[in-house]
Order: C-alpha cells, then structure tokens, then sequence
C-alpha cells in the first residue's frame, strides 16, 4: 500500500474504534438519565466488554504499524493540515494506551458504573459512607493507572494528561500559587461588604417554564436542536454520540431559578463546540475537543461571560420576567443582575 492507502486503511480502522467509544458513551448517557436502578449490575458489565473491546481494537499490532509507517508521510504535511493532526494525535494517545492493559480498562469501566450508582444514593441522602467504598476503589485504580507510566515527575502528571495533554502538574500549582493569595484576598474583600440579596431567587420556579426559558435562550445561542436533545439528570452534563447527537443535561432545585437555568445555559456551551466540529473529522480522535480546559472555556463562556452579563439581561430579562410574573414582577433589572451575580464561598468553589 502507498501512504494514502495506509491512511484510509488508518482512519478505516479508527472509524470503527470510535463507533465503539461512542456505545459506550450511550450506555453511560443511558445509566444518568434514564436506565431504572435494577440495572446496575449488567449495565457495568456491558461498559466493561464494551470499553475493553474498543481498547483491544485501538492497541492492535496493525494500527500501530500504520502509525508508524506514516511518521515521514506526516512531515511532508502542513503541520495543521487535518491528516498531519491526525496522525501525530492518534500515534501519541496510542503510545498511551499500549501502555494500559486492557484487563484494567475493563476493570475501571466495571467500578465507575458501579460507583455512579452509589454516588446517585449517597447524594440524594446526604450518606457519604454509601460511597466511600466505591470511591476508594475509584482512586485505588487510578493510582494503579499511574504506575503504568512511571518514572513520572508526580503521581497526578499520567492523570492530568488526559485532560491537558502535555501539561504538567508542577505548572499547574504554579498557577495556583500566583492566583490562590490574590484570589483569597478578593473573596475577603467581598466578605467585608454588605452582601448582595438575592433572595428573589430563592423561591418556587415553575420546572416547566424554567425548561422553556433555557430552551429558547440557548437555541439563540446556537445549539441545534435537530442535532441535540435535553434531559434531566442528578448532575448536568454533556455527551457527545457523534456530530450529529450531542445531548445535554439540566438539573432543577427546589425554590431556586439558578441551578437549571445556568446549567443549560453551561451544557449548551459545551454542546455548541462539539457540534460545531468540522464533519471531516467526524470518527476520529480529532472529532472532540482539544482539552479539558478548552471544553470548560467554551461552556463558561455562555454561562458566565454572555449569561451574567448585563446587556446580556438588557434583552432576557423582560422574558423571563413574562415567564414568572409572580416572582419577578417587582424585582429590578439591577437587582437581579446582582443577585445572580453574587459571590460566596461554597462546598465546591
């Protein structure tokens, strides 16, 4: 075979890797949203096959050889051509993963449905002890995972390459420890200060009319409804099942307009990148986004820097103003723009 041959061979066989990574991610969609509880148990055995399968298939002995045969094919490439991109991305996430054994893939597909389920219970009872075993078998395999990549500078360094290739955690706590005093000090400050009300938010909502108003402001954000879909879940998320499916979650609390509110807004963001995708990356590992950290720019980029802004409510707020009357009627433009706005410590941020 000449080099163009190899390469439709190479995106033959990933094409088919990425049909099975996206099942997976199905069934994982699937157990989040609408999978009844007596599934557990079988559904974390199908991830297991499922995700084992597609790793035997990605760390086969042919696509290695292909990847290798294609090295001097990608340096005549233009660098960002997409065939160059694809190589160099694929070669370097293959020489991770033939790294892993595919025993252990299944093996911490098994234990992160299972742990799902437990974590779902211990949430809605505020029980932690119904976790904490399947939490500590969580990180025991990732520790596991680590040591496959030794020597390493840090223990976090294999694991944070999966979510920022190439990044190291040294450079991480040194952002951290140039953010973290002025940070600190800031939050301080805003203590000090006569804090914002925002009890108008803290009220009955009606669900269904929370659901519309998202619904119709992120459908003038961008995201394509004919390609996506919106459910309910304990914590919102995205999946993407291809370009043509990229699904997004919400979660509503009691008496509080928030929670669904920006977590649609957030998920469409995230959704909005992954459809905006070029289709002739479609099936491949170039069909994502580039890092963790680019995916959370581009949804806190509707959920914060649009969706809390105020010319931004210039224009929803009379909007959502029809859709609670009752609630808002009486609440200023001003006034809500702080409310939302408002900056507090928090279990998690």
């Amino acid at each position: 075979m000449d080099d163009e041959q190899k390469l439709t061979q190479l995106k033959s066989l990933l094409n088919e890797v990425w049909d099975l990574r996206r099942v997976v991610r199905l069934l994982q969609w699937d157990q989040q949203v609408k999978m009844p509880i007596g599934g557990t148990h079988g559904r974390a055995h199908q991830l297991a096959t499922l995700s084992q399968l597609e790793h035997v298939k990605f760390t086969s002995e042919e696509i290695g050889q292909l990847l290798e045969d294609l090295q001097p094919y990608a340096g005549q490439l233009d660098p960002d051509a997409n065939d160059a991109r694809l190589i160099r991305v694929t070669t370097r996430r293959y020489k991770k993963k033939t790294r892993v054994p595919a025993d252990w893939v299944a093996r911490k597909a098994e234990a992160a449905s299972e742990g799902y389920r437990a974590w779902e219970e211990a949430r809605a009872t505020d029980n932690f002890s119904l976790f904490q075993p399947y939490l500590e078998k969580n990180v025991s395999l990732r520790q596991e995972y680590a040591e496959f990549f030794k020597p390493y500078e840090h223990v976090y360094d294999p694991l944070l390459d999966e979510f920022e290739p190439g990044i190291k955690t040294r450079e991480v706590q040194q952002i951290f420890d140039e953010l973290r005093p002025q940070q600190v000090a800031l939050i301080q400050a805003i203590g000090d200060r006569p804090q914002v009300d925002d009890s108008f938010l803290h009220q009955p909502f009606d669900e269904k009319k929370q659901w519309d108003f998202g619904a119709e402001v992120v459908t003038r954000f961008g995201y394509d409804w004919k390609r996506g879909r919106q459910d309910v879940s304990p914590h919102p998320f995205t999946e993407s099942l291809g370009l043509g499916d990229v699904r997004i979650t919400t979660r509503f609390m009691p008496d509080y307009l928030s929670s669904a509110m920006f977590s649609t807004f957030h998920e469409s963001g995230h959704a909005i990148y992954e459809q905006g995708i070029d289709p002739d990356l479609d099936r491949t590992h170039l069909a994502t986004g580039a890092s963790l950290g680019l995916h959370e720019s581009q949804s806190r980029l509707y959920e914060n820097l649009v969706g809390r802004s105020y010319d931004f409510w210039i224009h929803f707020y009379p909007r959502l103003q029809e859709y609670f009357p009752m609630q808002l009627a009486n609440v200023s433009l001003e006034s809500f723009y702080s409310g939302i706005n408002k900056v507090e410590p928090s279990l998690i941020r």
